[in-house]
C-alpha cells in the first residue's frame, strides 16, 4: 500500500546504484558504495565520509566474505584513493552491516556503534552451532512451522553469525541517542530506533538535509520485523511504529535519506507514514484472518499478500509472530497450545 501522502512525494535523485568497486557521490564529501548479498535482497549500501587528510569514516561494510574484502580492496585503491579507514561507524548489528567492522579494526580503524549492537555481535559470533538447539525447534513448532521444513532444517547447519562476521576485538567507541558526532565535516545528531534491530542508529545533519538511515529509512521496501527464539513474546512491530512515529517531527521532504538498502529518497515524512500505516494495514487483514484460528506459518496471506517461497520463509515466519505477539500485548488475540505444540491464534471479539 502506498500510505498517506501517495508514492508522488518520495523521489530517487539517482536512477541507477554504483557498479561494484566504484563510487558515487551523493553530497558533497560523501560516497556511496553498493556491495553484494548472497540473498534475495541482493545488496547492502556503504557510504564513505571524508575526513581530509586523515582518511575516511566507512558507515557500515557488508558481509565478511572473499568476494567482499577484494570488493573493498579495490574501492579503498579506487574511489578512497588509498587513503586509510581511520573510522567505522556501524548502525547496527546485522551480518551485512557489521559483517567486516573487526576486519577493519585489524587495519587500524576505531569501531562507532550501539552498546546493543556492539553486545549482541560479540555474543552471536561466539555462538556456533552445528544443529539446531532444543529451544530454536520448540520455537519452530509452536509457529507451526511446514513440517517438512521443519524435518530439513533440524538435520541441517543453521546460519551462523561467525559465517560472514569477523570477530570483534575488544574496544568500541559507543553512540547514544541523542548525542553529536562529526562525521565528513558535518555535525550529525544520533538518533536510535528500534523494531528492525535493537537500538539502531540513525545520522541527522544538524547543518545539512541529509539523513543516514541504516535499515530504519529504507524506500519502497519494508524492513522485516521479527521474533527469534531469543526472546519469543517480544513485541518488535510496536517498537518499530513507535520509532516511525518518534521520527515525523524530525523529518523534512528536502532531506536526503541515505538508506541500508535500495536507492537514496527524499520525501521522508511521507516514507514514514507510509511504513507506520503498512503494518497497520497487515494487522487489520490479520485481525479479521485471526477469526479463525491459525497458526503464525497460517497467517503468511493476509501480511504478505503474496505466496512465500522456500528462501523468505524463515523471514516470513519471525515477521507472522512479531504481528501476532503485537496483537496479543494488544489485549486483541489470544493464543492456545495444540496437541502438537503449536500455536493457535484467535481474534479477541
Amino acid at each position: 500500500m502506498t500510505g498517506r501522502g501517495g508514492e508522488g512525494s518520495i523521489r530517487m535523485p539517482h536512477a541507477e546504484p554504483p557498479a561494484p568497486g566504484t563510487a558515487t557521490e551523493v553530497a558533497e564529501g560523501i560516497l556511496w558504495m553498493r556491495l553484494p548479498l548472497p540473498m534475495a535482497l541482493d545488496h547492502v549500501n556503504v557510504y564513505a565520509l571524508d575526513e581530509g587528510a586523515d582518511g575516511w569514516t566507512i558507515i557500515d561494510t557488508g558481509l565478511d566474505s572473499h568476494k567482499t574484502r577484494a570488493i573493498w580492496e579495490v574501492v579503498l585503491s579506487g574511489p578512497l584513493g588509498g587513503r586509510p579507514v581511520t573510522r567505522v561507524i556501524v548502525t547496527h548489528h546485522h551480518p551485512d552491516h557489521i559483517g567486516l567492522a573487526g576486519w577493519f579494526q585489524g587495519r587500524g580503524a576505531t569501531l562507532h556503534t550501539t552498546r546493543t549492537a556492539w553486545l549482541f555481535t560479540r555474543m552471536l559470533v561466539l555462538d556456533v552451532q552445528d544443529r539446531p538447539n532444543a529451544e530454536t525447534i520448540a520455537f519452530w513448532k509452536s509457529a507451526g512451522m511446514d513440517r517438512a521444513i521443519l524435518a530439513a532444517r533440524e538435520a541441517e547447519r543453521p546460519f551462523n553469525f561467525a559465517d560472514c562476521v569477523h570477530p570483534l576485538p575488544l574496544g568500541y567507541q559507543r553512540l547514544t541517542d541523542g548525542t553529536a558526532i562529526r562525521m565528513g565535516g558535518r555535525d550529525w545528531l544520533v538518533r536510535c530506533g528500534d523494531g528492525h534491530a535493537p537500538e539502531h542508529a540513525t545520522f541527522w545533519a544538524r547543518d545539512d538535509s541529509l539523513v543516514i538511515g541504516g535499515d530504519q529509512l529504507l524506500p519502497g521496501i519494508s524492513a522485516n520485523i521479527g521474533v527469534y527464539p531469543t526472546e519469543p513474546d517480544a513485541n518488535p512491530l510496536d517498537e518499530w511504529i513507535a520509532s516511525c512515529a518518534a521520527f515525523v517531527p524530525h523529518a523534512r521532504t528536502s532531506q536526503l535519506v541515505l538508506p541500508g538498502h535500495k536507492l537514496p529518497f527524499t520525501g521522508l515524512p511521507t516514507r514514514l507514514l507510509q511504513m507506520i500505516d503498512n503494518h497497520e494495514g497487515a494487522l487489520d487483514r490479520l485481525r479479521n484472518h485471526l477469526e479463525t484460528p491459525r497458526t503464525a506459518a497460517e497467517c503468511f496471506a493476509p501480511l504478505f499478500k503474496r505466496s512465500i517461497g522456500a528462501a523468505e520463509y524463515g523471514l516470513a515466519l519471525v515477521e507472522a509472530v512479531a504481528h501476532l505477539n503485537y496483537l496479543r500485548h494488544a489485549g486483541q488475540a489470544v493464543r492456545k497450545r495444540r496437541e502438537d505444540g503449536a500455536w493457535l491464534w484467535r481474534k479477541v471479539e
